[in-house]
């Protein structure tokens, strides 16, 4: 590992900190190599502890090093790779899709009167009776995502006896209920862990987490489902694949589309 330039206007850390990205990028590091220690990177790249503590706090900010108490630094494991914001799929769906094998633990499944805000998002009138499920979603046996769906109970009376352990509620709905999810809305945010999910999630309080808000609909506009998930920011990235479209006198221009067919800067 080559010392870092001294000579450089950069930032030290900064350059140890390229220098780390750049063997875990090229697989010198892999997920879940044990880093050497602070003193043994301090002799490597000729610097103090502070700019080696410094850099290491920053890429555990960034998802790429994680801390094991007592043990020392590590390349945080690979990332699940979710497509929730461009498809219409689920994340039992979507983690199949790609291989895994997804453990869901539900931590409530009752019915409840609507509040006003999941009333808003159904279409109903509050305290319309609603489903709600609350499910703890694994994958490899870590806790990833945390949902909460509200589902109207008229469309689907006895979806609340329903064991939604190991399979996907968009599946038992267009199956089992003939409800078949034809399009929806989601928004993707930023926002620090709270109790809750330091305590269901094994994360710490105020830890990056990415809030996935969605409302899902029938194909003759009526809202089916709404949802919130918390996913967790350092072992989730979200793909989105756009396609940039022509403009043509038949077209409205981009600014007229609904919010969903176009990019919003959250």
């Amino acid at each position: 590992m080559p010392p870092i330039n001294h000579d450089s206007p950069i930032p030290y850390y900064v350059q140890v900190k390229d220098v780390i990205r750049e063997y875990i990028r090229s697989g010198v590091w892999q997920h879940n190599d044990q880093l050497p220690s602070e003193a043994e990177m301090c002799d490597m790249f000729e610097v103090s502890r502070t700019v080696i503590r410094q850099a290491l706090q920053d890429m555990i900010h960034e998802g790429l090093v994680i801390r094991r108490k007592g043990k020392g630094s590590y390349v945080a494991p690979a990332k699940i790779s979710e497509q929730l914001v461009q498809k219409l799929t689920g994340f039992y769906q979507d983690m199949v899709a790609q291989g895994y094998h997804p453990v869901t633990h539900v931590l409530k499944q009752h019915v409840i009167p609507a509040s006003r805000p999941v009333a808003d998002h159904l279409k109903i009138e509050v305290g319309t009776p609603v489903i709600e499920i609350i499910r703890l979603r694994f994958v490899e046996n870590i806790p990833i995502v945390l949902v909460t769906s509200y589902i109207t109970q008229s469309l689907c009376p006895d979806l609340v006896n329903d064991d939604l352990t190991n399979q996907s509620l968009y599946d038992l709905l267009e199956k089992h209920y003939g409800l078949y999810i034809a399009r929806g809305r989601r928004i993707v945010q930023s926002v620090p862990a709270s109790e809750q999910e330091m305590e269901l999630m094994d994360v710490s309080k105020g830890a990056p987490m990415f809030l996935l808000e969605s409302t899902s609909y029938l194909s003759d506009g009526t809202p089916i489902e709404y949802y919130f998930a918390y996913h967790r920011g350092d072992r989730s990235q979200f793909e989105i694949e756009l396609i940039r479209v022509r403009e043509t006198e038949d077209m409205p221009p981009i600014s007229d589309l609904p919010p969903s067919n176009r990019i919003a800067s959250l």
